[in-house]
């Protein structure tokens, strides 16, 4: 009997290794994102930090200077908030365009291994068939032997 071989391996193989670089794109994808959203998050924290400092000293007074010199660091700050924002949305939808990706390639690949499974289950089918025809003719020329007295 020939050994069982997958009509579709090399498919299979090519989806898998797509699988895979799309994975690795993905995780690519989340480490970008986790990156500048905790690059967000500390600037919101520090921008807290400093209206409550402001807070602080407003309430025991301090000069004018301070508190333009807080307004301009305050007024920078929100600026680049606003653009890392942008960053932050455009990571999130690699990452959730990444993650589509994956999804899809995860289908096919299991499509694939599920009629890789059907083929091999009908081979072994087949094979035993096969193996129980030559079995009935070997019985049968055995017992033809027999009969004719060899």
């Amino acid at each position: 009997m020939k050994p069982y071989e997958y009509r579709f391996e090399k498919v299979l193989t090519y989806r898998e290794q797509e699988k895979t670089e799309t994975e690795t794109e993905y995780k690519k994808a989340i480490d970008e994102f986790e990156t500048v959203a905790t690059e967000l998050y500390e600037l919101l924290k520090k921008k807290e930090d400093i209206l409550m400092e402001q807070q602080e000293r407003m309430s025991k007074g301090f000069l004018i200077s301070d508190i333009h010199h807080y307004a301009r660091f305050i007024e920078s700050l929100e600026k680049r908030i606003d653009s890392l924002q942008q960053v932050v949305i455009k990571a999130r939808s690699k990452m959730n365009w990444y993650e589509e990706r994956l999804l899809e390639k995860t289908i096919e690949v299991k499509k694939f291994e599920k009629m890789k499974e059907k083929d091999k289950e009908h081979y072994r089918t087949e094979m035993e068939h096969v193996e129980a025809n030559l079995l009935d003719e070997l019985s049968t020329q055995k017992f033809h032997r027999r009969e004719n007295g060899w």
